[in-house]
């Protein structure tokens, strides 16, 4: 079975952690634990507190997700 596709959402990067993870804060006001996400082949995306990114929330667990693009 397939899984539905993972809501995208866009935020502001809050804070850095260690082991490629952010805290992103979502437009709602929320905050999201996420990690980033690097395609195979492409090159690797730094990101940088105050950064427009756009996540991809889990559907386990909705505070927590990926990076998939900086805007």
């Amino acid at each position: 079975m397939d899984e539905p596709p993972a809501p995208l959402v866009e935020g502001v990067v809050r804070q850095l952690l260690p082991s490629h993870l952010v805290t992103v804060e979502l437009d709602g006001r929320h905050m999201v634990t996420a990690h980033l996400a690097s395609p195979v082949g492409r090159n690797f995306v730094r990101v940088l507190v105050g950064d427009r990114v756009r996540v991809a929330l889990m559907a386990a667990d909705p505070s927590r997700g990926r990076v998939v693009e900086k805007l």
